[in-house]
């Protein structure tokens, strides 16, 4: 044990951070799983025929689902998802309650992004009048959105907001509609579709996870540097107070 000294305060803190560190480390590559099996998922149903309301209902599963749908928008009841970004430009998300005349059943439906460079104007957008035939698709967030302070209810239309809550919405309009935000395939009446499925891929929580682990492994070969090097000048001391002494 004379050959390592590396002190209580290092070895304090050692234990602190080295279980944070391997446990941030599994945690991303616990995330890069999900987020695989997540886009695999995608893959697989975004090339999938379409599905009946009530057969998407139906389901267990609705994430990424592909349904047809007929029917008309509510204009009325805009919202504008504020902060999103395509290929660099600055804009919004155009959602609008749609009503599926087949079976009675309201949806949010996600027509698409629109630049906002000039926040002065509010965003220009048009809706379309007539009952409308499209296909969607149900988006599921990988993960709860945080954020500081919740939109506000009763704000005026059309609403801008920075996450979308579809239970919320119904609840204020008094509405039966659909859990889930679904996203507008490209056709009549949708703006940008081309939305990314996560923010941030696989490759990059891999990335993140290796990077702790580094942060992991250099902080052990600290911890042994400073009790070789600390036990070293205690026995150059110890020798040199021996000499001393005769």
């Amino acid at each position: 044990m004379n050959g390592f000294r590396p002190g209580v305060l290092p070895t304090l803190v050692v234990l602190a951070l080295l279980p944070v560190l391997v446990t941030l480390g599994f945690w991303q590559l616990g995330r890069g799983e999900q987020k695989r099996e997540l886009l695999a998922s995608y893959a697989e149903r975004r090339v999938a025929e379409p599905l009946t309301l009530d057969e998407l209902q139906a389901a267990n599963d609705p994430a990424f689902r592909r349904v047809q749908l007929h029917g008309r928008f509510d204009a009325a009841h805009s919202l504008l998802l504020d902060n999103r970004m395509h290929e660099g430009k600055v804009g919004v998300e155009l959602l609008q309650p749609f009503l599926d005349q087949a079976s009675g059943q309201w949806l949010l439906l996600n027509r698409g992004w629109l630049p906002w460079s000039d926040r002065r104007t509010p965003p220009a957008f048009n809706t379309p009048e007539q009952s409308l035939s499209l296909d969607a698709w149900v988006y599921v967030a990988p993960g709860a959105t945080f954020q500081l302070h919740a939109d506000p209810l009763n704000a005026q239309w059309p609403r801008l907001v920075t996450r979308v809550d579809p239970a919320r919405l119904w609840s204020e309009l008094g509405r039966s509609g659909f859990a889930y935000e679904l996203r507008q395939e490209a056709g009549p009446g949708a703006y940008m579709t081309e939305w990314p499925v996560v923010a941030m891929g696989p490759e990059k929580h891999l990335g993140y996870a290796v990077q702790w682990f580094a942060m992991a492994l250099a902080l052990c070969a600290l911890y042994l540097y400073l009790g070789w090097h600390n036990a070293r000048e205690k026995h150059h001391g110890s020798g040199h107070e021996s000499t001393q002494h005769y």
